[in-house]
């Protein structure tokens, strides 16, 4: 059974504790681990930082939309900002040491690392992320 769910969030800090409950909320419905939501809900919480910090600027007039679609294979989380847009290619590498101190950076690099899949799509409109988690089959019970 294939899920929808859609929110809209102002670019204000405090929609990112809005948007990690929601993750949060879908990977549990979704039957992952506590583990794997807590990953879900990590690299949700970071994009969306991203989002309003770095694409939307904390503009007033700009929005954030996640929406959160679950099939039996996978879950994929979308997020998109109404920003410039950004060129992926010159994103820092949060591991060289001149930057393992700074602050910023660390969003798509650990998104990737909690995710199965992240697909960076920039445009003059705004970036969206998508974030895939892949749902494990369950193995058979043995009786």
């Amino acid at each position: 059974m294939e899920q929808h769910q859609a929110i809209v969030l102002d670019s204000r800090i405090e929609s990112v504790e809005e948007a990690e409950a929601a993750a949060e909320r879908v990977a549990a419905g979704a039957g992952f681990d506590e583990g794997e939501r807590h990953r879900i809900a990590m690299a949700v919480r970071e994009i969306t930082v991203n989002a309003v910090m770095h694409g939307n600027a904390y503009d007033r007039g700009k929005k954030v939309t996640i929406e959160f679609d679950l099939t039996p294979e996978e879950l994929v989380v979308s997020i998109r900002d109404q920003g410039s847009g950004f060129d992926t290619t010159v994103v820092a590498d949060p591991l060289a040491p001149e930057n393992l101190l700074r602050q910023s950076g660390r969003g798509i690099f650990l998104a990737r690392a909690f995710m199965d899949e992240v697909e960076v799509e920039p445009s003059g409109s705004g970036t969206s992320v998508r974030l895939i988690k892949h749902r494990q089959a369950k193995a058979p019970s043995r009786s």
